[in-house]
């Protein structure tokens, strides 16, 4: 059943998040019947959406602190929705769900959604802390409902916003809900994660393996070298700087390579010198920056690595496990709720090295561990994240909301 104004308008701050984390999505709600329009700063993905045939308007929201442009975008985004008319609103990250809810709320739009995937306030301080703890309770209080993609999210925010009981419960809801989470407000979509995994696109395949065994070769990597990959912002709050500590330490002792796939933020979460240093300078690791298709990269590797410190519901170690590459994760959530320790990956606690060096050199000598993981990983990603299932669930919540 379609609602009765179809019209939805989906807000990130950057364009990128449109285009890979929310991938798909727009083409799946457009053959439901809904009339969908997104939202972001400018970017090269915003020629890629249009050109799959999803409209685009272009607000130019920052991921800083930036009162006066935030007032403008906010205007702009109040002008869009009164010219789009939306009967739901649904904004992903932290500024566009900020300055989206409250254009909604103010435009008086019935359906007002946003969705927590990561909280950077987990690990700021001080007044920092303070000022994204208050933004996001005024996105929280402008919106209608407000969705954690994770379980270990969604604990948290009860804690930190101080969420009454009656708003909150745990208990038995369906046999299809792994979680039973039930609340007024804050809820979990499905079992968790914004968009899911399409477990057919990340399948081992003889081209993408071939591709894989490509990228070694390029780089000159042995056989029998042991390849550690990471995919994902290379930044402090991905756990960077312990995991550049661990592989110097197992790198003395195993012949092994460190893959970086992904882009340095260094005027927003900078590492320390001597880790750049050492990324850029050291053979055995190879900073592969950006790529648009992981796939081969994770082929390309023997253990997926992923010491975050905070995620909302990480994509990237679904992808991994549906390559059947296996995992060591921090003991976060998102990660925890993927990866199942000692069955289907190794779990290390965030921020320790010494735990991460551990479960690397694990993982290193002992192949029978990353088969049996690899296995076990890519069964339960398929069965509780797939795609389908994701975007299923999501269109159940737009028909009911917005009736």
């Amino acid at each position: 059943m379609m609602p009765v104004n179809p019209r939805l308008l989906r807000i990130t701050t950057a364009s990128i998040s449109l285009k890979l984390l929310l991938r798909g999505q727009f083409t799946f709600f457009q053959q439901q019947g809904f009339d969908v329009l997104t939202v972001s700063a400018d970017g090269p993905e915003v020629k890629d959406l249009i050109a799959d045939g999803v409209p685009h308007q272009v607000v130019p929201m920052t991921r800083m602190i930036t009162p006066m442009q935030d007032l403008i975008c906010l205007w702009q985004l109040i002008h869009v929705i009164r010219k789009f008319k939306p009967g739901i609103v649904h904004t992903h990250t932290p500024k566009a769900g900020l300055l989206g809810m409250m254009a909604a709320w103010m435009c008086r739009v019935p359906v007002r959604m946003h969705t927590v995937a990561g909280l950077p306030l987990m690990e700021a301080k001080g007044v920092k802390r303070m000022v994204l703890k208050l933004t996001e309770s005024i996105t929280y209080a402008c919106a209608s409902k407000v969705y954690p993609n994770s379980l270990g999210l969604l604990r948290f925010m009860v804690a930190e916003f101080q969420i009454p009981d009656s708003r909150f419960q745990i208990g038995e809801r369906s046999n299809t809900d792994k979680f039973g989470i039930r609340n007024l407000k804050f809820e979990i979509i499905g079992r968790g994660s914004s968009n899911g995994v399409d477990s057919n696109h990340f399948l081992r395949t003889p081209p993408l393996l071939d591709a894989g065994r490509a990228i070694r070769d390029r780089y000159q990597i042995p056989d029998e070298a042991i390849v550690f990959c990471f995919v994902g912002r290379v930044v402090k709050d991905k756990g960077i700087i312990e995991l550049v500590e661990a592989f110097r330490k197992l790198a003395d002792v195993v012949d092994a390579r460190l893959l970086l796939v992904g882009p340095y933020e260094q005027e927003l979460d900078p590492l320390p010198e001597g880790v750049m240093y050492y990324i850029q300078n050291d053979s055995r690791v190879i900073a592969a920056g950006f790529q648009h298709d992981v796939r081969p990269w994770l082929l390309t590797s023997d253990v997926f690595v992923f010491p975050s410190y905070r995620e909302g519901f990480p994509n990237v170690v679904m992808q991994a496990a549906c390559l059947e590459v296996p995992c060591i994760v921090s003991d976060i959530n998102g990660c925890n709720e993927i990866i199942e320790d000692q069955v289907s990956g190794l779990i290390v606690p965030p921020k320790n090295a010494a735990a991460l060096y551990d479960a690397m050199s694990q993982m290193a000598q002992h192949k029978e561990m990353r088969e049996h993981c690899a296995m076990k990983s890519r069964n339960f990603v398929k069965e509780n994240f797939d795609q389908q299932f994701v975007w299923g669930e999501l269109l159940r919540e737009y028909q009911g909301l917005g009736k």
